[in-house]
């Protein structure tokens, strides 16, 4: 399951976005190093194309039942692909690519596959079609249907007000103005649920902040983020094989 082939580099777009893309709340630096690890995600990113929903039931059927939901927050959609805001969807290709997962089938308003962690977790990968602001309409779909409980539940998502390129995981809180995040506890009812948070950064005052995270970054630029999406995948495999303590005890120290 990767998500999509991402388009070769080009003019970043100007257009100004849709509410329901941004959520409403950057990076300087550059890791050249990182520029391998990324071209391998951008080679696997293609395998996650959503296949016919008339296929779902059944596939579903003969899959066993999940135990864990990792969601990735981002939007669908080419203009996205690159974008600070589909961090979240890119960690979701890195596990995905990782764990040899098939292709990703649509259901419930989302892209979603199944890979196992550990010996037993079954752990459905999910990236929600509905665009960044609506997220809780499909997952919260989605997790009645498998009916699987909130504090088996891992959103991962950009953050502005989080230093660019570090990690920070939470086992529950506040959406902190993300209302990707906030429609996820409103359809719900409740935040028990464990975040990973994704630095992005604020851009300088003088820039817009809705331009930043919904920016066409180029190669190098993106490149720079590899090492937050492999940590954060390794995050999300910490959590679900030791828990949410653990994961923290681990990954929250700065670098």
């Amino acid at each position: 399951m990767s998500a999509v082939t991402l388009p070769s580099l080009g003019l970043p777009s100007r257009a100004r976005p849709t509410s329901q893309a941004v959520s409403g709340r950057g990076l300087d630096h550059v890791c050249p190093l990182q520029c391998a690890l990324m071209s391998r995600l951008h080679n696997l990113f293609s395998r996650f194309r959503a296949r016919p929903a008339d296929n779902v039931r059944d596939q579903t059927a003969a899959a066993s039942k999940p135990t864990w939901i990792v969601v990735g927050l981002g939007n669908p959609g080419d203009r996205y692909r690159r974008t600070r805001h589909n961090l979240g969807f890119m960690v979701i290709d890195s596990l995905a690519a990782k764990h040899q997962a098939a292709a990703g089938v649509s259901k419930f308003e989302s892209r979603v596959a199944e890979i196992v962690i550990g010996e037993e977790a079954r752990v459905l990968l999910v990236q929600p079609q509905t665009f960044y602001n609506q997220t809780g309409r499909s997952v919260a779909a989605l997790a009645r249907y498998f009916k699987v409980p909130l504090e088996r539940m891992i959103v991962i998502h950009d953050d502005l007000d989080l230093e660019a390129g570090r990690l920070q995981i939470l086992a529950r809180g506040r959406d902190a103005g993300n209302r990707g995040v906030r429609s996820l506890q409103e359809a719900f009812g409740g935040a028990d649920f464990a975040r990973l948070r994704l630095g992005i950064g604020r851009p300088s005052p003088s820039r817009d902040p809705v331009e930043f995270v919904l920016y066409q970054m180029p190669e190098q630029e993106l490149a720079a983020f590899g090492n937050l999406i492999e940590r954060a995948g390794a995050a999300v495999e910490t959590i679900i094989a030791q828990g949410v303590a653990a994961a923290m005890n681990l990954y929250n120290r700065r670098a």
